[in-house]
């Protein structure tokens, strides 16, 4: 029989969307839980009361005291090749890409930039508490072998692409439709499925993609089975401008990617900025996603992203960090500034609600929810220890709070990575402070 191993905290999970179920009935909050895990998955979640009578005498508990435990946080859109550009200054979208993207990425060439850059990322993803991430590479299949080779090593689940991109880009960075076809092909077959990765068909976004680009990957995404599809949406003014020039036979930014049926369940964009009522229901109805960005959005200027509207139409949503036009790695800074994306809005983002789209809200975006999200029997065990005295400030606020609402909230508002006190994979530690 495999040793259980147990862990002791305050327990806090997700079960539904709060604005399907209400707060009260979204999540399942232990003050002092038990979190029992085997061969990596999760045995069971509950009082430590309750539990702990049950285990076999020669089960170690691991207690962290003044600790919180929740389910690892889940990053619906990043790109690991940014990581050496974030916070760099002063442009919008497209000058973005340009002025810093396309430089960094061609550094990726570099079999040995692309290993030594992997591995910075995934360190930065596990120092923040984030388990699972759909991942952008470059152009070059060694930028995707060097990401899934650290991965696999940590048995992690991800996700990730190599970038199809065959025209209004560097010559240096640009593929054709059909070598970025036949690339793609062979990631797929030597990495999706391999462990807990997966492969996603990648198209930078549709005016770097020739019509015969988009046919090929729209082809390869229903090639096999599971495969997810990662790009762009209405991010940008500028950008949805130059998608109408390049696309005119097209009725809008989201029925170019129709167009080439990539959408549909597993097919993830980034942002959806600005998309009208029509665009949403469209999303909602072939069960593609979206990842709200807001670090991205703001500092890029981009502009507001409408999660009520999303709602509305019942609109798969996750969290993304969009690094390196995001500024942090870490899930909770991203929360902080959904918090005030939604105010600007007058809408209010409830700490139930952060929650769940970090975590359960992020594995039904990626149609993962029967392997990650909360601490249901049998699901992945990877999850993350919050220290609730990381900081003195955070000490000090939570002593004053009244609910766990309350201390949800401020622990999202003022944390980042030192409240990570330590980060498990599949019921190993990967990270710890």
């Amino acid at each position: 029989m495999s040793q259980i191993q147990a862990f002791r905290a305050a327990l806090l999970h997700s079960l539904a969307d709060p604005a399907e179920a209400g707060n009260a009935d979204s999540h399942a909050y232990f003050d002092d839980g038990l979190l029992l895990v085997r061969d990596g998955k999760v045995l069971q979640a509950g009082p430590a009361a309750e539990l702990l009578p049950t285990l076999p005498a020669d089960v170690p508990v691991r207690h962290f005291a003044d600790a919180l435990i929740c389910p690892g946080f889940i990053d619906t859109h990043i790109h690991y090749p940014q990581t050496g550009v974030i916070a760099s200054y002063g442009t919008q979208l497209l000058d973005w890409l340009n002025t810093y993207t396309f430089p960094a990425e061609a550094r990726f060439a570099d079999p040995r930039h692309a290993s030594e850059g992997a591995e910075v990322f995934v360190r930065e993803l596990l120092r923040n508490g984030t388990t699972t991430a759909l991942v952008f590479g470059t152009v070059h299949p060694q930028s995707v072998d060097a990401f899934f080779t650290v991965a696999e090593r940590l048995d992690l689940r991800m996700i990730a692409g190599k970038v199809l991109m065959d025209r209004n880009a560097p010559d240096n960075l640009t593929d054709s439709a059909e070598s970025g076809y036949t690339q793609s092909k062979a990631l797929i077959e030597r990495w999706h499925g391999k462990g807990r990765l997966h492969y996603a068909v990648t198209p930078r976004f549709a005016p770097t993609s020739s019509p015969e680009q988009l046919a090929l990957a729209g082809k390869l995404f229903a090639e096999y089975p599971g495969l997810y599809m990662h790009t762009h949406l209405s991010e940008n003014r500028a950008e949805i401008d130059w998608v109408k020039a390049l696309f005119p036979e097209r009725r809008d930014y989201l029925d170019v990617y129709e167009h080439y049926q990539l959408n549909g369940p597993r097919a993830v964009f980034a942002h959806g900025v600005h998309l009208c009522d029509d665009q949403c229901a469209r999303l909602a109805g072939s069960g593609s996603a979206i990842a709200f960005c807001p670090t991205s959005n703001l500092f890029l200027g981009s502009g507001l992203f409408d999660l009520a509207k999303m709602e509305r139409h019942g609109v798969r949503v996750g969290l993304g960090t969009d690094v390196g036009g995001g500024t942090s790695f870490s899930q909770l800074q991203s929360l902080g500034e959904a918090y005030k994306v939604l105010q600007l809005q007058g809408q209010s983002l409830t700490p139930f609600k952060s929650l769940y789209l970090a975590t359960l809200g992020g594995a039904k975006a990626l149609y993962l929810d029967q392997h990650l999200g909360n601490f249901l029997p049998g699901k992945d065990a990877d999850f993350v220890v919050l220290d609730l005295k990381a900081t003195p400030l955070i000490d000090y606020r939570l002593r004053q709070a009244r609910s766990l609402e309350e201390k949800l909230f401020a622990l999202i508002t003022l944390g980042d990575d030192r409240v990570v006190q330590e980060t498990f994979a599949a019921g190993n530690s990967v990270h710890r402070r």
